[in-house]
């Protein structure tokens, strides 16, 4: 059996942080299709991949090694 987590511990859980910057070109959008979700997200996904110095001072906790 695994380890309980409170339903919001960014502490724990460090991609809790991560999601105002996944979401941030979403917010207050409409999308015609899933298609369309989709590609943003896609497109989302190939900036955030490019910012990675953010992403590490998001998640930077003591315990987590990056290689």
């Amino acid at each position: 059996m695994g380890e309980f987590l409170p339903p919001y511990s960014p502490e724990l859980q460090p991609t809790e942080r991560l999601w105002m910057l996944v979401d941030a070109p979403l917010v207050n959008q409409h999308f015609e299709s899933i298609d369309q979700l989709e590609e943003m997200v896609a497109k989302r996904c190939c900036v955030l991949q490019e910012m990675k110095e953010e992403i590490k001072k998001l998640t930077n906790y003591y315990w987590l090694n990056y290689p």
